[in-house]
């Protein structure tokens, strides 16, 4: 039984084909079949039934696989014992960012990063939290940034920064005058929102289904970014939420219309989540650090109410 052996068998396992999973292992169909064959000869047992179509595991197949995640991940420990011993931070490091956070804490620390760690081979993917879990999972992710808490067993969470919703009320709103708005001063009918898949929105809901008065149909106005939002409040088709990173980018009179909420006001929190099996630990401390030196300077809020991102959640952290 060897390492390369069970990186094939959990390659197929998460494509279920034999061709898919040889070209993401860069070998070529017949080796990589001949490995896996090689193995179920070895154990006396068939891993997965070939019969069905995509390939599935067989019952002994899915406890092996499971075995194989844990072995693999701990191969994969002995050379960050070493490049720690060695002081080295470098090689592949894949992250992955939600939609809503990506543009505007990228800019903020990709370029620290890079001149700190230029040994480090950065891949940057954007994908919604759902996707992120997954890719982390499957070991596609090395870490991600993403709203927080996830409540997922398998993944652990260091918060970087708390960033509050920041209200963006068009001058024939009737909150237009007020220094601090609530929850309860906004007219639910007219919040537009992101469409639906965006973590934010999800918050968005949580946030008014916490304060009562709420049905899903108020909420009919939807789009896929924060830039439509504003021009369709400006337009007097309703007003939006922001987080508060996206409101430092705004024109000096659109931030003539951004309303801060009474404290405690209405958060989330965004973390650095990667699987407790803590590989490449050192990077993620690396740009944990980065993060850090970046956002406290632009973000300090403290009394803040954590709101869910977890779809449906109703109530506060």
């Amino acid at each position: 039984m060897t390492i390369t052996q069970l990186y094939y068998v959990l390659a197929v396992a998460e494509h279920k084909n034999f061709t898919l999973a040889a070209e993401k292992c860069f070998v070529t169909q017949p080796t990589l079949s001949m490995q896996i064959q090689k193995l179920e000869d070895e154990l006396e047992v068939l891993i997965f039934d070939r019969s069905k179509k995509p390939i599935q595991l067989t019952e002994i197949g899915q406890k092996i696989v499971s075995q194989a995640k844990n072995i693999v991940n701990e191969s994969d420990r002995i050379k960050d014992i070493v490049d720690q011993q060695k002081g080295f931070i470098g090689g592949e490091f894949k992250v992955g960012i939600i939609p809503t956070v990506m543009p505007t804490l990228l800019p903020m620390f990709l370029t620290n990063f890079v001149n700190r760690y230029p040994k480090v081979n950065l891949i940057i993917e954007e994908h919604n939290t759902e996707e992120i879990i997954k890719r982390l999972k499957n070991g596609h992710l090395d870490v991600a940034i993403a709203a927080t808490p996830l409540e997922e067993d398998n993944l652990k969470e260091i918060v970087l920064y708390y960033e509050p919703f920041v209200a963006y009320i068009p001058e024939n709103n009737r909150n237009f005058d007020k220094t601090e708005i609530a929850i309860n001063d906004l007219d639910l009918d007219s919040i537009l929102l992101l469409q639906d898949g965006h973590c934010f929105r999800d918050g968005i809901l949580n946030l008014c289904k916490n304060k009562g008065n709420f049905t899903d149909t108020k909420f009919h106005i939807e789009s896929g970014s924060f830039e439509t939002l504003i021009k369709l409040a400006d337009e007097g088709l309703g007003t939006t939420l922001l987080p508060y990173l996206h409101t430092l980018d705004l024109k000096e009179k659109d931030k003539l219309k951004l309303r801060h909420f009474k404290e405690p006001r209405p958060a989330r929190e965004v973390s650095l989540i990667f699987p407790k099996s803590e590989l490449k630990s050192h990077i993620i401390e690396a740009l944990r650090s980065t993060i850090a030196g970046v956002v406290k300077g632009a973000i300090a809020f403290h009394n803040v109410e954590i709101i869910s991102p977890l779809k449906n959640k109703k109530g506060v952290y």
